[in-house]
């Protein structure tokens, strides 16, 4: 599992930043990407990556504000293209108006996708996607239009086989092996019953990413952020500014930073930074944040970063 940042900047391009968008990377979960937001020029981004688009088979958008939308109809239109493997479904998940909005932008373009499209307009808070590896949860944030913030736990993973206690105990290899690690009962030639469920190491955890949109501090935040591995959280602005992120609806680092200190959060990762902010001052951002919160850091475009599962959990 690992996330990689497509834009890592805030309102419009920059020299050194793109607009919104990253993607989670689920090849060896699930073979398949995950992205989120996917603001302008997200396609010429991707082609300085090794991401295949029709990997991509879920995209959630945060909120309906350009900088992290319009890179859409471009990216579905392109996808269309991709030889190779057969390009599979794909989904949309985002706020009330992003289904008139891919719709129109095909309907006026003469596009027409070589794949089938889904779009799911989330009206409430709760869960947005279920299967048996994956639950995404969504709740609403503070901005100046409707934005949610995405929370994605993976389900525990099952324990592994113990093959040094099973040779131990002299148990002969074969497919009684795949039998004993589903946790079923089986008698040995020498009469013996041996219990899977002895043979078999305690479940590991899944992982947890909350991914965030553009938003004030709302208590839904914590919500979304409690104990996660890692959270991606906004800081459009720094310590200084904390009238100016309220009146525009942001975050400042602090913050984010407290946010993640107070959700036990294991890492913090900072996007969506506005361009006022590069050179020293932008190290003076990661370094206020970091007095709060160590384990953090403002990334930039095309940064990846590995989730790993939690050591003993």
């Amino acid at each position: 599992m690992e996330i990689e940042f497509l834009g890592t900047g805030a309102g419009s391009p920059s020299k050194f930043r793109n607009v919104s968008s990253l993607v989670l990377k689920l090849l060896d979960e699930n073979n398949s990407v995950w992205m989120f937001d996917c603001g302008e020029g997200t396609q010429h981004q991707i082609l300085r990556t090794t991401i295949r688009p029709r990997k991509v088979d879920k995209i959630f958008i945060t909120h309906l504000h350009g900088d992290h939308l319009f890179g859409l109809p471009g990216f579905l239109s392109s996808r269309s293209f991709q030889t190779g493997e057969e390009t599979r479904p794909l989904t949309i998940y985002g706020p009330k108006g992003i289904a008139s909005y891919v719709r129109a932008s095909m309907q006026v373009t003469q596009t027409r996708l070589s794949y089938p499209l889904k779009l799911v307009e989330l009206t409430d808070e709760g869960t947005v996607f279920e299967d048996d590896k994956f639950k995404v949860e969504c709740r609403f944030l503070e901005h100046r239009i409707q934005c949610f913030g995405y929370r994605i736990e993976e389900k525990p993973h099952p324990g592994e086989l113990l093959i040094d206690k099973l040779r131990e105990d002299k148990i002969p290899e074969g497919p009684i092996y795949g039998r004993l690690k589903a946790g079923e009962t089986v008698k040995l030639d020498d009469g013996r019953e041996i219990c899977g469920q002895d043979y078999v190491g305690a479940p590991q955890k899944g992982r947890i990413v909350t991914i965030l949109g553009d938003t004030r501090q709302t208590p839904a935040i914590f919500d979304l952020a409690k104990n996660a591995d890692v959270l991606v959280h906004e800081c459009t602005f720094g310590r200084g500014d904390a009238r100016l992120a309220r009146n525009y609806y942001h975050s400042t680092c602090i913050q984010a930073a407290n946010v993640a200190l107070k959700a036990d959060v294991s890492k913090l990762l900072l996007n969506h930074v506005s361009a006022r902010y590069v050179g020293p001052s932008l190290h003076q951002l990661e370094k206020d944040a970091r007095s709060v919160f160590q384990n953090c850091r403002i990334v930039k475009d095309f940064d990846v970063y590995d989730i790993p599962f939690k050591k003993g959990v």
